[in-house]
């Protein structure tokens, strides 16, 4: 994950978030969020061990930018008592806050959770300098045993002032049902596991991941019996409002038809507020009939106010391709391209879904669930979110492409691929064999 040290060299403080009229960059790294790490240093724990979780908090760290105007960090370590180690908007660069975490010393003595908790509930978060600007109030708490007091009442009192709660056990002396009683709802996102202290940065890319997504997945899909984390476009877009309501792939599915009069376009600001997550997956039903099965358009793209591509996902119908557009870090475009065998079934005329995986080191390329290429990335960098999102545009133009429209989302949850099928899509559900009619 990529911080703002290079950027902010030569891009002013004023400038990434005041000036409307310059492009200003969003992303985990931009997240405006007070973050207290609850850290255990009871004697179960030992010295190297403590060391390692020193080095944990310092990687999933990294991934912010550090300073009075992004993330605020605090650290409390605990045992009998709490002991405040880092107080919240201390340290005003990276630099100096992994300093700061690796000498901390360590506490030793019994295990008190519950009271580490309320500590920071009534005495850290309360300490912000900018407690009406904060967008984020996180805490991470790191146990590797059962408490020796009461963790339900201070984990609900901090979910009663909006703190997100994180647990994360580490070894076999934890309780589920003491991890699941500190965590937000649900727990299979707020609860994290590890086998022990070895083994913890195995679930650094997760902690990341996970932080991220609290600071730039600001609403939830509605899937199932449980809402995902991530951006409903079909509503965010307006297309609901804006375009001809059509019979979906299945009797009981609705979906839009996009015309060429029809123009899909809303500020980023309004769609992607606190810019992408390093991780997501970008899922889409779609159907394409007649002259767009030959067109080469953005299905989805985002631009910065002087139009340079900041994400984007292009369909080629004359190189029966998928594209996918993102930033590096030479501030340029990358393009990854999806044209293996398999692809050409987007271009058909039938309902067919598409699906993009993306993580901060590549991209997997689906259609109709079935995954047809691989493909690495370079580092991203923060999107640009003075500009404008746009849907079904002609590539590198304004006109609009006809595309019909059942499903467009971004799940902020990369885990979502899993489980995000093309099960409504008739010709992707396998049918029993059609008998043949006797002859009469």
């Amino acid at each position: 994950m990529w911080t703002l040290g290079t950027l902010t060299a030569f891009l002013s403080l004023a400038s990434l978030r005041a000036a409307e009229d310059e492009d200003v960059r969003a992303g985990c790294s931009t997240a405006v969020n007070d973050l207290v790490y609850i850290i255990d240093g009871s004697w179960s724990v030992g010295l190297t061990d403590f060391d390692t979780a020193k080095r944990w908090l310092v990687n999933i760290t990294s991934g912010f930018d550090i300073s009075p105007y992004y993330t605020q960090v605090a650290v409390v370590q605990y045992s009998d008592t709490p002991r405040l180690e880092i107080t919240l908007g201390k340290h005003r660069s990276t630099a100096e806050l992994v300093t700061a975490i690796k000498d901390i010393s360590y506490l030793g003595g019994n295990t008190q959770t519950g009271r580490a908790i309320k500590f920071a509930v009534d005495h850290v978060f309360p300490s912000s300098r900018r407690s009406e600007s904060v967008k984020n109030r996180i805490a991470v708490v790191v146990t590797d045993g059962k408490s020796q007091d009461d963790v339900v009442d201070a984990s609900m009192e901090a979910r009663g002032q909006n703190i997100i709660l994180f647990a994360v056990g580490v070894g076999d002396e934890v309780t589920t049902s003491e991890l699941v009683a500190i965590a937000n709802k649900p727990s299979t996102h707020y609860v994290l596991y590890a086998e022990d202290y070895t083994n913890i940065a195995r679930i650094r890319d997760a902690m990341e991941q996970k932080l991220c997504e609290e600071s730039v997945c600001p609403t939830r899909i509605p899937v199932a019996s449980r809402d995902e984390k991530g951006f409903e476009l079909m509503l965010g877009m307006k297309i609901h409002q804006k375009a001809k309501k059509i019979q979906g792939s299945l009797a009981s599915e609705q979906a839009y038809f996009l015309d060429s009069k029809v123009d899909i376009t809303e500020s980023t600001r309004e769609i992607f507020p606190e810019g992408l997550p390093p991780s997501y997956v970008f899922v889409a039903t779609i159907r394409l009939k007649g002259a767009a099965r030959k067109q080469k358009f953005d299905l989805w793209r985002v631009l910065s106010k002087g139009r340079a591509v900041q994400a984007a996902v292009t369909l080629n119908g004359g190189e029966r391709s998928v594209t996918f557009t993102t930033t590096n870090l030479a501030n340029k475009e990358q393009v990854i391209s999806c044209n293996a065998q398999g692809i050409e079934m987007l271009f058909n005329e039938g309902w067919h879904q598409v699906k993009l995986v993306v993580r901060p080191n590549g991209v997997t390329c689906f259609v109709d669930d079935k995954q047809v290429q691989e493909a690495t990335l370079e580092p991203v960098v923060p999107i640009f979110i003075n500009g404008k999102t746009q849907i079904a545009k002609k590539f590198k133009a304004e006109a609009t492409i006809p595309v019909e429209i059942q499903k467009l989302r971004l799940y902020c949850d990369p885990q979502q691929s899993e489980r995000e099928t093309a099960c409504e899509i008739y010709s992707v559900v396998k049918q029993p064999p059609r008998l043949s009619s006797p002859s009469l």
